[in-house]
C-alpha cells in the first residue's frame, strides 16, 4: 500500500481531478461534493456499482478497471491509503509529475475557509454526523457535508450546500483528521484503535488532543468515555462542552429508555427537553446528545435542534434491515471494533424481544484481529446467542501468517456457540440451520460482509421450503 505524504503542500488550483477507487465510501462522497461545486471529475474503480452510476449521473467519467489511460488529462490524482504501489494510474501520475493527494487533502482544499464541523472518534462518527446534518437541514440550513455512510432520509452520504458551513466525518485512522481547519470539533470517544498507524495508546490520545486543541470555536467531547476524559484533561482550550450520562456533563442525558426506539431527557443547566428518536440503542441517545451540543454551538434553537434530531432515520450499514424470511430478520451493521459490536448487539437486543441474536462477524484487518481477537470473542459470547466467524478482510494490509478468523472463534469459552466458516455459502447455510422464527441475524464488519446478505436470505428461504416427498418406483 502507498503511504501518502500528508505534509506536502496542496496546489493552489487542482484543475481536473481523477479519483482512483472513486466508488469507495469516502472517495465517492468527496467526488460528489467536487462535482456539486462544478469541478471536472474522472475516476476508476474495480467494479460498477449504483454509487458509481450516481457519480456518472452527476457528470463524472468513470472507468471500470485500472489502466494508465484512465488518467486522461487529469491535473490532480486523488488516492487513499488503500492503494497499491503498482497501480498503473498512480504510476502514470508519478511519471507525469501530476500531484498526488490523499482524499483528505483534496477535501481540505475544497473546504477552504468555510466554517467546518469535524466529527471524530473511534465509534459513532457516521451516526453523529448524520444527526447533525439532518437537524441542520430540518432547521432551514443548507450545509455541505461528507459522511462515511449514506443518510437514509437523504439517500446520499455527501452533498454540496449553499451555506458557508461544512460538516465532515473526520477520519482518525491515518491521522488525516489533523489536516482540517476545524471550527467546531466533536469527539464521540477515544477508544484506542488503528495502533498499526499510531504505535501506542498514548500516541492515539495525543492525536485527539492535537485535533481538539486546533478547533477555533468549540470542542464538544464525551464525558463518559475514559479516553475522551484523558483528552479533555490534557486540553488547554477556552471553550469545551462535555456531553453524556455523567452527572457533571454540560449536556446531560437521563431517563434513557432503550426498549425499541430510544427515548430520554436532555439537560443543559436548568433547562430540560424530552427526546424520542426513531433509531434504537442507548449509544444513539449519547450520539444525539453530542450532536445537540454541536447544534447549539452553531446557534440552532434547542427546540428546533431536537425536532431535527427526532427526524433522523439512521444511516446505511448501521443496524439496517435487509429482509425477513420465515420470521428471521437479517440486518447489517458496520461495527468492526469490540465497542462498536457491543453497541450494535445491545441495540438489537432492545428490539428482538424473545428472539435470539445470531451474529455473522467478518474480522477487519489482520493487525486488529491479532490484537483484539480475545476482545471480540468476549463481546460476541456475552451478547450474541450464536456467532458465525468469517475470514479476515485485509483491506489495506498484507496477510499475516497464522492470522485468520479462527483466532476469534478459538477464544470462545463455549465452542458450541461459535463456528468459523471461511466459505461464504457454507456460512450462510450454517446460519440458516441455527436460526429460527423470531431471531435476528446481523452481519457485522466494515469490509464487504454486506455482500453475504443475499446468500443469507437465500439460505433461509431454502431452509424454510417444504421438502417434496421422495416417490419410489414400484418394480413390476
Amino acid at each position: 500500500m502507498i503511504k501518502p505524504d500528508l505534509t506536502q503542500q496542496i496546489p493552489a488550483e487542482l484543475g481536473r481531478l481523477h479519483f482512483v477507487g472513486i466508488g469507495g465510501a469516502g472517495m465517492s462522497g468527496i467526488a460528489r461534493v467536487f462535482l456539486d461545486a462544478g469541478h471536472i471529475v474522472t475516476g476508476s474503480d474495480i467494479r460498477d456499482t449504483p454509487g458509481v452510476q450516481a457519480l456518472r449521473d452527476l457528470g463524472a467519467v468513470v472507468s471500470i478497471g485500472h489502466d494508465a489511460a484512465n488518467l486522461g488529462e487529469a491535473d490532480t490524482l486523488v488516492v487513499t491509503g488503500a492503494l497499491w504501489q503498482d497501480n498503473p494510474e498512480y504510476q502514470a501520475a508519478l511519471a507525469k509529475g501530476i500531484p498526488v493527494l490523499h482524499r483528505s487533502q483534496a477535501l481540505a482544499w475544497l473546504i477552504g475557509e468555510q466554517r467546518l464541523v469535524s466529527v471524530a472518534g473511534a465509534h459513532g462518527k457516521t451516526t453523529s454526523t448524520g444527526m447533525i446534518v439532518t437537524a441542520l437541514l430540518a432547521s432551514g440550513h443548507d450545509p455541505s457535508f461528507v459522511n462515511g455512510g449514506v443518510i437514509q432520509s437523504l439517500g446520499v452520504s455527501a452533498r454540496g450546500g449553499s451555506d458557508d458551513l461544512v460538516v465532515v466525518e473526520a477520519d482518525e485512522s491515518d491521522g488525516s483528521f489533523l489536516l482540517y481547519d476545524t471550527s467546531i470539533a466533536l469527539v464521540t470517544n477515544v477508544d484506542a484503535d488503528h495502533l498499526d498507524h499510531y504505535g501506542s495508546h498514548e500516541a492515539f490520545d495525543e492525536a485527539f488532543v492535537t485535533f481538539s486543541a486546533a478547533a477555533s470555536e468549540l470542542v464538544v467531547i464525551s464525558s463518559d468515555d475514559p479516553g475522551a476524559r484523558r483528552v479533555a484533561a490534557a486540553l488547554d482550550h477556552p471553550r469545551v462542552v462535555t456531553f453524556g450520562l455523567d452527572a457533571e456533563a454540560d449536556v446531560r442525558l437521563s431517563d434513557v429508555a432503550s426498549s425499541g426506539p430510544v427515548s430520554f431527557t436532555l439537560h443543559r443547566g436548568s433547562e430540560s427537553w424530552p427526546v424520542q428518536l426513531r433509531v434504537p440503542g442507548r449509544h444513539n441517545a449519547v450520539n444525539a446528545a453530542g450532536a445537540f451540543a454541536v447544534l447549539l454551538g452553531l446557534g440552532v434553537d434547542p427546540q428546533a435542534a431536537i425536532a431535527g434530531l427526532e427526524t433522523f432515520g439512521g444511516t446505511e450499514r448501521r443496524f439496517e434491515l435487509h429482509g425477513t424470511v420465515a420470521g428471521v430478520s437479517v440486518y447489517d451493521d458496520y461495527a468492526h471494533h469490540p465497542t462498536e459490536v457491543a453497541a450494535a448487539l445491545q441495540a438489537a437486543r432492545s428490539v428482538v424481544g424473545e428472539g435470539r441474536l445470531i451474529a455473522v462477524h467478518q474480522p477487519h484487518l489482520y493487525s486488529r484481529t491479532r490484537l483484539m481477537a480475545g476482545d471480540f470473542a468476549e463481546t460476541y459470547e456475552s451478547l450474541a446467542d450464536h456467532t458465525i466467524v468469517l475470514d479476515v478482510y485485509g483491506a489495506r494490509e498484507d496477510p499475516e501468517p497464522g492470522v485468520t478468523g479462527a483466532l476469534v472463534s478459538e477464544r470462545f469459552a463455549d465452542p458450541s456457540r461459535v463456528d468459523f466458516v471461511a466459505d461464504w455459502q457454507e456460512a450462510a447455510e450454517r446460519t440458516a440451520a441455527v436460526a429460527r422464527a423470531g431471531d435476528f441475524v446481523i452481519t457485522l464488519g466494515c469490509g464487504d460482509v454486506y455482500r453475504i446478505v443475499p446468500q443469507l436470505l437465500g439460505a433461509l428461504d431454502a431452509a424454510a421450503a417444504p421438502v417434496d416427498p421422495v416417490s419410489e418406483e414400484t418394480e413390476a
